[in-house]
């Protein structure tokens, strides 16, 4: 059954609020991981791992690059997630 655009977003932010120890209520779309979340690269590493471990997506370093906010990595889901 394919994941809709809705679950995936929720998902992130579960991801996101877990791993952050920040409150799920507390993240949006326009959230940056460094900026807001005082995340650093390692920490947005394992972040993208558990999204591809979550969603069956493989994100490149070219990609990955490009990642700042929460929205870019759901609109990267959902871009490029399984077909099923």
């Amino acid at each position: 059954m394919p994941v809709t655009d809705a679950e995936i977003e929720k998902k992130v932010i579960e991801i996101v609020a877990q791993h952050t120890d920040n409150e799920p209520e507390s993240i949006s779309r326009e959230t940056s991981f460094t900026n807001d979340l005082n995340a650093d690269s390692l920490d947005i590493v394992e972040l993208l791992m558990e999204f591809e471990a979550q969603f069956g997506t493989k994100i490149p370093d070219d990609q990955a690059e490009k990642i700042h906010t929460v929205g870019q990595a759901i609109d990267f889901i959902k871009a490029n997630r399984p077909q099923g």
